[in-house]
């Protein structure tokens, strides 16, 4: 069977407090969504694109019920709480690929000898702006490999789908339209090939002296070197540990003048970069954000 690859759906952002989040991101010019609770402990309060992307900063609703969780056999919860442990409290855990098919993504993974855990089933209401409700529903099915305990790949179903007309949660102040890419780092980044061939189904790939570029439907990923994530971020990574990270997030903006100004008027440091602003990493904020204007 041939597979066609799967897009990127959203991104998991580790957070101290959604409060703090929240904050962050605001005066990074996004407009955030309403805080919502998840059955099993956690919360979130999500950054929708145009692009149908999003960004999931993801805060600690109920410790005692994220414990409670894990004994269930929830690996959502249990990888999150880990990376807190591991890692830190802000922080960019995970990449995440739609699916229409989650219970067949499951199958794969498991015969990759790469699947996380069990399949998640839950949903949750969500609020839109005006006020109405709705309820989502998700299938998750997760993927991890043992050389890189501090990142998680699932593939997310939508049982329920979020509404079709989130115009005014993706209109955003400075700009931005959606996600070009997201760069993860190794020390060797070829060694990952195999595991984001699985994940992503089939996608094309290309190496460069830097590591690979893994092209999904909608986004590219790149797994880079510590000297690539310096080259193309000015982002320093400092370590031996051979293992994945997530590590930056590059935006589409439709003007980087308007990016640039908002930033200016907020207050938010940033640099530039080629073509590129990059916001420095900060509390609430967990990767470094780039930001280039792209048609």
């Amino acid at each position: 069977m041939t597979l066609s690859p799967h897009p990127l759906d959203h991104l998991v952002l580790p957070t101290v407090n959604i409060a703090l989040a929240r904050e962050r991101l605001g005066k990074l010019g996004f407009t955030v969504a309403p805080d919502a609770r998840h059955p099993f402990g956690t919360e979130n309060a999500c950054v929708f694109l145009a692009d149908k992307t999003y960004l999931e900063p993801l805060g600690v609703a109920s410790q005692e019920q994220c414990e409670t969780s894990i004994a269930d056999g929830n690996v959502f919860v249990a990888r999150d709480q880990a990376y807190r442990f591991r890692v830190a409290e802000d922080g960019f855990s995970a990449v995440v690929f739609g699916t229409d098919d989650a219970v067949d993504d499951d199958e794969r993974f498991k015969a990759a000898a790469i699947s996380a855990g069990r399949m998640l089933d839950f949903s949750r209401p969500m609020k839109m702006p005006d006020g109405t409700e709705t309820t989502a529903g998700f299938r998750l099915a997760f993927a991890a490999d043992l050389r890189a305990p501090d990142f998680l790949a699932f593939c997310c179903q939508r049982i329920n789908p979020l509404p079709a007309d989130r115009g005014a949660l993706e209109r955003h102040e400075n700009g931005v339209t959606g996600i070009a890419r997201v760069a993860l780092s190794a020390l060797t980044p070829a060694v990952y090939r195999g595991f984001f061939e699985e994940i992503v189904g089939g996608p094309r790939v290309l190496e460069h002296s830097f590591g690979l570029t893994i092209k999904t439907a909608n986004v590219d990923l790149e797994l880079l070197s510590p000297e690539g994530m310096e080259a193309f971020y000015d982002l320093p990574v400092h370590t031996s540990d051979p293992g994945l990270r997530a590590r930056a997030i590059l935006f589409k903006t439709r003007d980087l003048s308007v990016t640039s100004s908002h930033f200016a008027a907020n207050g938010v440091t940033y640099t530039r970069k080629n073509n590129r602003i990059l916001a420095r990493l900060a509390p609430g904020q967990g990767a470094l954000f780039a930001f280039e204007e792209i048609a």
